[in-house]
């Protein structure tokens, strides 16, 4: 998402916009975009900076750490994001910085649920859908 700077009036600028997850590359090994990170933004221009409050939210799927099912992960954060203006700038480029907000909350390791009881570690099955039969629970 890039913002032309002389586009922004005295009063400030709101928009929404949608972003494909594959712009920002945000998928990895265990987590997953299948639908676009909406945005909300109120863009404010105070003198020699660009003050941008943002709503970033997204649905993503990840693969649960123990049980390795795949639960669905909902992101969603407000941050704030400034940036200094220089003489010869024409626009900011906001995906970089919010690629990196969305990746900084990503779960290190992903849980379907805080007590997930993961696999058997004799036969592999779930734990949470029940014992099994090969004498290790």
């Amino acid at each position: 998402m890039k913002i032309t700077i002389n586009q922004v009036p005295q009063e400030g600028l709101y928009f929404k916009e949608a972003i494909d997850p594959k712009d920002l590359d945000l998928d990895t090994a265990l987590i997953k975009f299948r639908s676009p990170v909406k945005l909300i933004a109120q863009v404010s221009r105070i003198t020699n900076a660009l003050i941008v409050d943002l709503n970033i939210h997204g649905v993503a799927f990840a693969d649960c750490s123990r049980c390795l099912n795949e639960f669905e992960w909902v992101f969603d954060k407000d941050v704030q994001l400034s940036y200094p203006l220089e003489s010869g700038d024409v626009f900011i480029d906001l995906n970089p910085d919010i690629r990196e907000e969305i990746i900084l909350d990503y779960p290190i390791k992903p849980l379907c649920k805080t007590n997930c009881k993961g696999l058997c570690l004799k036969c592999g099955k779930n734990k949470n859908e029940g014992g099994c039969n090969c004498g290790s629970t």
